[in-house]
């Protein structure tokens, strides 16, 4: 059953994992010999130089999620397999856009760029390069509103995700006054 406002194809997994030379190709190994479709993928170290957190958004149309998971989970290096749901996480992803954006069109294109928060990065005679980061939704906004300028080159990082932080408070004991 696909979750509110999220496409049912596609799972965030967070893999953690030893930061070793050849983890990667092994994951990446494991996902075309299996034939599963990897729709976004972003890798870095940890805040423990010891792990790196690799985060697939898989396309599970072409394989079930718990497959995938007890495929990674045989790889020597997997330390842990976490499903992160978009409504309890944070997501990020970066795109760098160059379009064609002459004296006429320059003031459109950074005036829409300004206004998803996004910033001009390289500035050519005749193109431009924008830069924003945000929820994957927002920047496929953007780009789509850029297309009609004319997109010469796109690159998108994948997306990045990490569970949303707790949000009660702690209960506070009641304080006795003295008189």
């Amino acid at each position: 059953m696909a979750l509110p406002g999220t496409d049912a194809r596609h799972h965030t997994l967070v893999v953690l994992v030893e930061n070793k030379a050849g983890v990667l190709a092994r994951v990446s190994g494991l996902f075309a010999r299996r034939g599963f479709n990897i729709f976004s993928l972003a890798v870095a170290p940890t805040e423990d130089e010891r792990f790196s957190r690799i985060t697939i958004v898989v396309d599970v149309a072409s394989s079930p999620l718990e497959q995938i998971t007890k495929q990674l989970y045989k790889l020597i290096n997997v330390v842990k397999i976490s499903e992160l749901d978009p409504r309890d996480s944070v997501e990020r992803e970066l795109m760098l856009v160059t379009l064609r954006a002459d004296i006429s069109a320059r003031s459109q294109v950074i005036e829409l760029v300004n206004l998803f928060e996004g910033r001009v990065v390289d500035v050519g005679h005749d193109e431009l390069t924008v830069s924003l980061d945000g929820e994957p939704d927002r920047l496929d906004d953007l780009e789509g509103l850029l297309r009609p300028f004319g997109i010469v080159e796109l690159q998108r990082t994948g997306r990045v995700a990490l569970p949303k932080l707790e949000r009660t408070a702690p209960t506070l004991r009641p304080v006795r006054r003295t008189a």
